[in-house]
């Protein structure tokens, strides 16, 4: 899906396709578009090469396409390409890796 895309990340920055909000509460109360929260899980799209070291070697990025990842609320740049709405953020802005 990346070389869709035709958009590389560079250094230690993914790109991250959000995943949508809730629709639904816990108890099955409907949601409004207007109350619904940002949301803060996505799946990894594209990861750059790593960042690059004081002794030029690159640092490996942990993360793989296909990940999906929990971010901050504030965390990365909204951008649109192929018309999906993405972020562009650091390694370091994701907090977690969300495993199955």
């Amino acid at each position: 899906m990346a070389n869709e895309l035709k958009i590389r990340p560079l250094e230690d920055r993914v790109v991250v396709q959000p995943l949508e909000a809730e629709t639904t509460t816990a108890g099955g109360i409907l949601l409004p578009d207007s109350a619904k929260e940002k949301p803060l899980r996505g799946k990894v799209l594209a990861v750059g090469p790593g960042k690059l070291n004081d002794d030029g070697k690159r640092s490996a990025v942990s993360l793989a396409v296909g990940d999906e990842v929990v971010y901050g609320r504030y965390s990365g740049h909204e951008i649109e390409v192929s018309g999906m709405d993405l972020k562009i953020m650091r390694e370091s802005d994701i907090l977690a890796k969300v495993s199955n």
